[in-house]
């Protein structure tokens, strides 16, 4: 097998060296490189390959396409939302996932933007580093608040314990309930969770049915004094609408790991919102998180090699 990584992984050059000698000794071949987005680079890169692994670089059908070879993409992400997966089913080409190697860091980093926003903690530093004081900018406490949770799979879940463990009521929503989700959450209709949410806190992945989900009308449906956060998929809401209800003061606040381009581009109306904090996709990168990574995927394809796929999700 010819196995080709397109990007890196973010690991120590040692670690990934240590994954690749397995399959090395084993007479396959493996090959990795820095991340490109120009499909044609792509091709030329995988054109040979029988196993592609990525991680959020985008891979679409063109470059799928182009390889006669390829049988497995393992993707190094959970979700899988930028590869085109039409084009791989259409030629018989399995899809892995790196299920749960992050749940525990989205998570702490959803927790982290709720507490950073409730006790204006980018407001109290700028203005501790220009001499000045907190003077009308004393924040609140995360125990007590009633937190909304769309989407509660298992980032959802754990993100759910950890506001519990601060005192705080859980509500959730989803479509499908499976019954494993944490007794203590209540599940009400979408409608029911904005009106009642101090915090309203995205988890749910990014397909045809939740594009946009957070609308306009969405917002206009959130107490004025409540914060929304997205640690999940860009695309769940619409931009503009939320920069316009910040700046308008219909919406107190908003903590955003993701934004529907990244990284954004000069004039995006969210960089100059008020009370908007942003961060550059880091929710799933804490080192504990890379090191699963690289874990989870050695093992998948592994799993692949061996006749036995796990975590497919086409």
């Amino acid at each position: 097998m010819h196995i080709v990584l397109l990007e890196s992984l973010g690991v120590p050059q040692e670690v990934l060296a240590a994954c690749a000698r397995p399959l090395v000794e084993a007479g396959h071949t493996f090959h990795a490189y820095a991340r490109e987005d120009d499909p044609q680079t792509q091709i030329a890169r995988a054109r040979d390959a029988d196993v592609l692994m990525i991680a959020n670089m985008p891979l679409c059908g063109e470059v799928i396409s182009a390889c006669p070879n390829l049988k497995f993409i393992d993707v190094a992400f959970t979700g899988v939302d930028h590869v085109d997966l039409e084009a791989a089913r259409a030629k018989g080409i399995r899809v892995s996932n790196a299920a749960g190697y992050s749940t525990q860091a989205v998570a702490e980093l959803a927790v982290c933007l709720m507490l950073s926003l409730l006790r204006n903690v980018p407001q109290v530093d700028e203005r501790c580093r220009n001499g000045r004081d907190k003077s009308g900018l004393v924040g609140t406490e995360l125990g007590g608040k009633t937190v909304g949770l769309i989407g509660v799979g298992a980032i959802g879940a754990r993100t759910a314990n950890l506001c519990r463990a601060f005192g705080c009521k859980v509500l959730g929503y989803k479509r499908h309930v499976r019954g494993d989700e944490p007794s203590f959450v209540e599940f009400v209709p979408l409608d029911e969770l904005l009106a009642r949410s101090d915090i309203v806190s995205l988890h749910c992945p990014l397909n045809d049915e939740t594009r946009g989900i957070v609308s306009a009308d969405v917002l206009a449906r959130m107490k004025p004094t409540a914060l929304l956060l997205n640690t999940a998929r860009g695309a769940l809401v619409d931009e503009a609408a939320l920069a316009d209800a910040l700046n308008a003061g219909r919406l107190a606040g908003a903590g955003l790991d993701v934004l529907a381009q990244e990284p954004p581009q000069p004039g995006h109306p969210l960089l100059t919102a008020k009370n908007c904090l942003i961060t550059p996709h880091i929710a799933w990168s804490s080192r504990e998180a890379r090191l699963r990574l690289i874990d989870t995927v050695a093992a998948n394809l592994r799993a692949y090699l061996a006749g036995c796929p796990v975590n497919v999700v086409s």
